[in-house]
């Protein structure tokens, strides 16, 4: 038995012992025969301190752990990885997980977060440069910078989640951000006039099924791909596509087709 477990267990006791010394002292003020008030030592009401202090410090130490666990797991399997393996990789129990985190899409939002942020603030960032085409590079390379290496962000932002899950309101202003760069890159002439917002599903469609095939054997191919992909949509030397952009609702309906029933719940 551990530590901690043996703190909670002579604390547990102290405060039964301090309990029923209680419930006795009420009892015979109620008979008439109280005598002098129970005396508590000093040392049962430090325990009682320390054990809820002690929990609060356990229980966080089994979320980060969970979420560290997690994160390693998902970026190496994919967002449906086993929950069982998570616990397992954090050394902790099935049961502890779902006390923190009671539906998988629970633990994909605390996970990813801190992705989306950096996603947004690059995004926010590259919009805020005066040439639309540098701005517009900077976006798409540290998109697929986040993708690299993660499969979890990879399926994240290949498919669309349930709106319960929180991420719809945070892709919409990544969205929104990459829109207004994409505008700006045509005023100015240097990205081709018939690129639109949903032809970026391709993108990341793309670098998903590369980073897949070249993670273990050449990590850093997907930019050789992505500057392949970026000379393709430069204005200067651009030809007529054969086929017209899919509309938003065609990329949303793909999306919504990519999310597997392992993140649905």
């Amino acid at each position: 038995m551990d530590k901690q477990h043996i703190v909670y267990r002579v604390a547990s006791r102290a405060l039964i012992a301090a309990s029923l010394l209680a419930v006795a002292y009420g009892t015979a003020s109620a008979q008439g025969t109280v005598g002098p008030p129970p005396v508590i030592s000093p040392d049962i009401a430090t325990l009682a301190g320390t054990v809820s202090v002690t929990q609060l410090s356990a229980s966080q130490a089994n979320r980060e752990a969970l979420l560290a666990a997690a994160q390693a797991r998902f970026a190496a399997d994919g967002l449906d990885a086993s929950l069982v393996q998570v616990a397992k990789d954090a050394g902790l129990a099935i049961g502890t997980l779902y006390r923190h985190f009671p539906t998988r899409l629970d633990l994909i939002q605390a996970v990813s977060a801190e992705k989306l942020q950096r996603w947004l603030q690059a995004a926010e960032r590259a919009d805020a440069l005066d040439d639309a085409w540098t701005g517009f590079v900077a976006f798409i390379e540290a998109m697929c910078q986040l993708q690299a290496h993660d499969q979890g962000f990879n399926d994240l932002i290949s498919m669309r989640l349930p709106e319960a899950a929180g991420f719809p309101a945070s892709q919409d202003r990544i969205g929104e951000i990459a829109a207004h760069i994409i505008g700006r890159a045509q005023e100015q002439g240097s990205l081709r006039p018939d690129l639109t917002f949903e032809d970026l599903a391709f993108v990341i469609w793309s670098q998903n099924r590369i980073n897949q095939a070249t993670r273990e054997v050449a990590p850093h191919a997907w930019r050789r791909h992505l500057y392949l992909l970026l000379d393709g949509f430069r204005a200067e030397g651009a030809h007529p596509l054969p086929e017209p952009p899919m509309t938003s609702e065609q990329a949303y309906q793909a999306m919504v087709g990519l999310n597997g029933t392992g993140t649905s719940h």
